[in-house]
């Protein structure tokens, strides 16, 4: 009996052995990065504590867990913030790493995963951590240190690329603009969702990826964030102000983003011929190209909420860009000699808008959107070319036009979900628009329609608990018409996407999708104009859709602090739109879009990051991609490599971080242009919880600042141009940024529909 007894003793024993997980980590001050000794430390099931600690001298922790449930780790300290992370289930230990509590704060808690990154449905899911929010002043420096595998965040130009492309960025499900984003703090941000995959409703807008940003809730208050930056010796200055108040369940916010360059020292050298049937020119030209630009994005918007199911927004945005730029040119002419080139271009743009959105959910499985978007835009463009011939004439070739344009677009889209495995959507995007282009020179007066419909459904569909299936296709039926031609296109859009959660750490995702490109009203504008000696420009009201048929493999793995993914894809465009020029005859050549034979794209990439290892993270990116593209009598490859490094250090309220830019070259059609050369070392300082300073060196040790060379292999206009701008050369820049909030958190809702008017139907030469 007592050999029994025992025995049994020793079983259970063994068997709490099995099922027990250590929970570990170090609680310091956010400030000084000093211990919190005595901080408690308490796991939660429910509402019940079932084990609890206090923090060593050291700031160090461990706990032991026997429940494979879903629990929360709280650990908190009186004069501290209190800080909740959630543990998955499972039975693995969970070494939490550096948890970082504000001090003086006794408002809301601060919710972490522990779990940083999953994969759900197909989609990767990431909680930023507490050491990435506090190394980052901005929402593109966050964006850096994500294990977004794909993404880039270009801390100079302040964008997202996913892919190469522009990718879907919504906040909230609201509105998905880059300068929307720079306006957020990182500290606000609770989520990441994001895909390489492009949903089904934004299939038709040509973008690339898809990123949602959730932000922590407010219900009441408000709050004001102003971030700008400014180089010390060149025009380049940017800002982002941001004020929003909430009351009942309304909320109003206002958003304003300048944005200017004035560059002078920019300069091109230019070599190219233009080969006919009998005639043969060389050109060799360089000039001084100086422009300014500065547009003024402001936002007001009111949100009304009465409830968790129901959302109104209403926003009046408008943005008055002014660009102008000047060519002061020597060319060297083979057949006209010598002759001096004097160019000036203006463009003044201002395009107001309404946005009525509502959202309601009727019940768990039913939901309703729709919205309306109405634009007005208005752009008055002037080029005046000059040329003096070193025999005494003269020769001028201008451009006056005044455009109008005016839009509206509706969407309505539906949702229901059948159960917790299977979701149904579809809805239906229509937009109209009128343009009217009037050349002043000449008294035409063109008038464009424009009628774009597309509608799609998208069914998501859980196999087990693994695996997810996602299926889209939809129909856009667009047609236009001017005083000369009238034409329309049916075309089918589809995708499909299957993501396989192996376990834990690993996920593999393969993906189709068929997007063909229909030709811009730019493209098909038929109006030729003489803008050269040489050249004559026009578009080509024949132009065919292109084709793009696009095929994806990715494996993703992550574990503790560490992050990998590697995709493979390959893309075939039948009916490729490029730029071509031909030979018109009389020493005139024609530039025009057509249809090419096939573009063709193998691409390979590999994605890394580590991240906390005492404060220090780091981020590689790598892609090899091989081009293929050919029309008739004409074949072109490439193979170019391209990536980025992103380097970051945190201590304290002391953050370093170095980025680089390693640029790859692309083919399209007979051309070849390497991307934009760039790197930034930045130095941050957090004197306390409303401000930011911070310096930055750009462009390091690069004399001629940022370089944009290309290569044409057409053989009637062979060329090689580049271009540099000498003034972003070591470039310094000072940022400052100041953040304050009142109140608690405000209640949102999901908004997923977001449209705006963008088009533009001038054929700018």
């Amino acid at each position: 009996m007592i050999r029994s007894i025992f025995f049994m003793a020793l079983m259970l024993l063994g068997i709490t052995a099995a099922n027990a997980r250590s929970i570990q980590g170090a609680v310091l001050s956010s400030k000084d990065s000093t211990a919190v000794a005595g901080a408690v430390c308490r796991v939660l099931s429910g509402d019940k504590a079932i084990a609890g600690t206090t923090a060593d001298a050291s700031g160090r922790f461990m706990l032991d867990v026997t429940s494979k449930n879903p629990l929360e780790l709280e650990v908190g300290m009186t004069g501290f913030s209190t800080t909740r992370i959630i543990i998955e289930a499972g039975n693995k230990s969970l070494n939490t790493g550096v948890i970082y509590l504000d001090e003086g704060i006794s408002l809301n808690e601060v919710t972490v995963r522990a779990n940083q990154l999953s994969v759900v449905k197909g989609r990767t899911i990431v909680y930023p951590s507490a050491s990435e929010v506090r190394a980052s002043s901005t929402a593109i420096s966050l964006f850096q240190k994500l294990p977004l595998a794909g993404m880039e965040a270009n801390p100079i130009t302040r964008t997202l690329t996913v892919d190469g492309g522009s990718p879907v960025i919504l906040i909230n499900g609201v509105p998905s603009t880059t300068d929307d984003l720079n306006s957020l703090q990182p500290k606000d941000i609770e989520r990441i969702e994001f895909s390489r995959f492009t949903p089904a409703r934004y299939a038709d807008k040509g973008v690339t990826g898809f990123i949602n940003i959730t932000l922590k809730k407010r219900t009441d208050g408000g709050r004001i964030f102003a971030w700008g930056r400014s180089a010390v010796t060149t025009a380049f200055v940017d800002a982002n102000i941001r004020a929003s108040y909430h009351q009942g369940a309304s909320q109003f916010t206002l958003t304003y983003s300048p944005s200017w360059r004035n560059y002078q020292d920019v300069y091109d050298n230019t070599t190219e011929s233009y080969i006919g049937n009998d005639f043969r020119v060389d050109l060799e030209t360089h000039d001084r190209n100086p422009f300014n630009y500065h547009y003024h994005k402001t936002q007001l918007k009111y949100d009304f909420s009465p409830s968790d199911k129901t959302l109104f927004s209403a926003t009046i945005s408008a943005t008055p860009n002014f660009n102008s730029s000047r060519l002061i040119a020597r060319t060297v002419d083979s057949e006209a000699g010598t002759y001096d080139n004097y160019n000036r271009t203006t463009s003044k743009d201002f395009s107001p808008s309404l946005d009525l959105y509502v959202r309601h959910d009727f019940n768990g499985r039913n939901s309703l959107e729709a919205q309306v978007v109405g634009t007005l835009s208005a752009n008055d463009y002037r080029r005046d070319n000059n040329y003096w011939f070193s025999d005494g004439n003269e020769q001028a070739y201008i451009m006056n036009v005044d455009s109008r344009r005016r839009s509206l677009i509706s969407e309505v889209n539906y949702t229901h979900t059948f159960g917790e495995r299977t979701q149904l959507s579809g809805g239906f995007q229509n937009t109209v628009s009128h343009s009217t282009n009037t050349y002043l020179s000449t008294d035409y007066r063109p008038k464009l329609t424009e009628n774009n419909n597309y509608a799609y459904v998208r069914l998501g569909q859980s196999i087990g608990s693994k695996v997810y299936l996602t299926l889209a296709t939809g129909l856009k039926l667009f047609w236009i018409n001017n005083d000369l031609n009238k034409r329309n296109f049916i075309r089918n859009l589809s995708s499909a996407q299957v993501s396989w959660n192996i376990n834990n750490s690993w996920s593999l995702q393969g993906a189709f999708r068929y997007s063909p490109s229909i030709p811009s009203l730019t493209a098909l504008t038929d109006y030729p104009q003489q803008t050269t000696p040489y050249l004559v420009s026009n578009g080509n009201p024949e132009l065919k859709v292109e084709e793009n048929f696009v095929y994806s493999l990715s494996a993703n793995y992550s574990y503790r602090k560490f992050q990998a993914s590697f995709q493979s894809a390959y893309s075939d465009s039948p009916n490729s739109v490029i730029d071509d020029i031909t030979y018109s005859g009389a020493g005139l050549f024609l530039s025009q879009s057509v249809n090419s034979k096939y573009r063709r794209v193998f691409q390979n990439d590999l994605s890394l990051r580590i991240n906390d290892i005492h404060g220090f993270g780091a981020g590689l990116y790598m892609s090899l991609t091989h081009y293929q593209t050919a029309g008739e009598g004409w074949a072109h490859k490439l193979t170019s490599f391209d990536g980025s490094i992103s380097l970051w250090w945190n201590k304290g309220p002391y953050t370093i971080s170095y980025w680089r830019k390693l640029p790859g070259k692309y083919l399209y059609g007979h051309t070849v242009r390497k991307d934009e050369n760039g790197d930034a070392l930045q130095f941050e300082w957090q004197p306390d919880k409303h401000w930011t300073v911070g310096a930055s060196w750009m462009y390091m040790f690069d004399t001629k600042g940022t370089r944009y060379p290309s290569w044409g292999y057409s053989t009637v206009n062979p060329s090689f141009r580049e271009r540099y701008i000498k003034h972003n050369g070591n470039m310094v820049v000072l940022s400052v940024s100041y953040s304050a909030d009142f109140g608690s958190i405000f209640r949102t809702s999901r908004r997923q529909l977001n449209n705006s008017d963008n088009g533009s139907s001038l054929l700018k030469l």
